[in-house]
């Protein structure tokens, strides 16, 4: 952590940088919702060719565009934007390959308060029921609030390395790996495709009773080929739990692939046809709003957000920076505070000579 004074708020702030480990104090829980304590964080990065000869002020204006020219212009001034470790005028040009400092007041979203419950902890692997809404790891705005961070803080468990995805509201089985080279065996069988996976969805409507695959160019996935095969587990009449075996592995495969066979998963906003457009226009996700995370300059010192001073996304029990504009909320603008996890759940993956298993979620009940 870095300590340094900062002369607009006058005051000492601890900056962290992505070195820091999350700890088990940093998450609050409020009406179901993990959140992380909000924190000054330094955001480094170094410039690209094509940004040299620009003025440091025009580079955050021209590429950060989350924020207005009069608060970048304050960032340089008061040296929450610096140039290799030192302060600079705002007619500062920028040359290639120098380090950029942008130190922010950072606000990570909510996730849904489920535990990260350790399923089998092996002398090299890792396997854990991963709850829908949490990222696995650190991407966008998520740092803390993911798998891996929520696994060191809460579990002591470092360094790890997932060897497969699950989106970020998608549930169940997670296989980590406790070692660089463990994670190199698990992909290359993955790539080999030596690795069976199970997932299950619950779906609209009453899924065909016999076994369903859909294949290779009957869905638009950016023009790779992609093969599902289906298989009804049980119906309400309603809502079915269809097993789920992908054989190839891309983005949102599934849930595309189900949408194709008039049984889209039954809580799917993105691929209910009916509902897709109303959220693509409402913007909601956090995902969509990742690069900005909303902080402004302190004219003051922070102080500890009272009653009066809070709305219901806030908490007494962290530092206001006044000028932030994501404060005295715990949350970033832009989150969707409806978001559920959606009704698919990993169950099951299987190699040459292991096999992990995940209890399935209680939505998979007809009860």
């Amino acid at each position: 952590m870095k300590r340094r004074r900062d002369e607009a708020a006058e005051m000492e702030i601890v900056w962290q940088t992505p070195a820091n480990p999350p700890e088990r104090r940093d998450y609050i829980f409020r009406n179901g919702k993990r959140y992380v304590r909000p924190y000054y964080f330094e955001f480094i990065s170094h410039v690209k060719n094509r940004w040299a000869g620009k003025t440091i002020v025009d580079l955050f204006t021209e590429e950060f565009k989350g924020r207005p020219y009069d608060y970048y212009v304050n960032a340089v001034q008061s040296g929450r934007i610096q140039v290799d470790g030192e302060m600079v005028p705002v007619s500062y040009i920028v040359r290639s390959s120098q380090k950029i400092s942008h130190f922010v007041h950072r606000h990570e979203p909510p996730v849904l308060a489920l535990d990260v419950s350790v399923l089998q902890k092996e002398p090299d692997v890792l396997t854990i029921c991963k709850p829908a809404s949490v990222p696995v790891h650190p991407c966008g705005q998520y740092r803390k609030n993911t798998v891996v961070g929520i696994l060191q803080a809460e579990h002591g468990l470092a360094p790890l390395f997932p060897i497969h995805r699950l989106d970020r509201l998608v549930s169940g089985l997670l296989i980590l790996a406790r070692s660089a080279s463990k994670a190199d065996s698990f992909r290359q069988q993955i790539e080999a495709g030596m690795v069976q996976k199970q997932y299950i969805a619950k779906v609209t409507g009453v899924f065909p009773d016999d076994e369903v695959g859909n294949c290779c160019g009957n869905t638009p996935l950016k023009g790779k080929s992609a093969c599902t095969k289906f298989t009804r587990i049980s119906t309400n009449g309603t809502h079915s739990i269809v097993l789920c075996e992908p054989i190839t592995g891309r983005t949102h495969q599934i849930r595309v692939h189900l949408q194709y066979t008039g049984h889209p998963i039954a809580n799917d906003m993105l691929y209910l046809s009916e509902f897709a457009v109303d959220r693509s226009t409402k913007g909601l996700s956090a995902d969509r709003d990742a690069a900005n995370s909303g902080c402004s300059l302190p004219s003051s010192s922070p102080k500890s957000c009272v009653d009066e001073y809070c709305d219901d996304n806030s908490t007494v029990d962290f530092s206001i920076d006044p000028m932030c504009t994501n404060c005295p909320n715990l949350a970033p603008k832009g989150y969707d505070e409806d978001e559920e996890g959606l009704w698919l759940h990993c169950v099951r993956y299987s190699g040459p000579d292991w096999v992990y298993e995940c209890p399935h979620p209680e939505w998979a009940s007809h009860d």
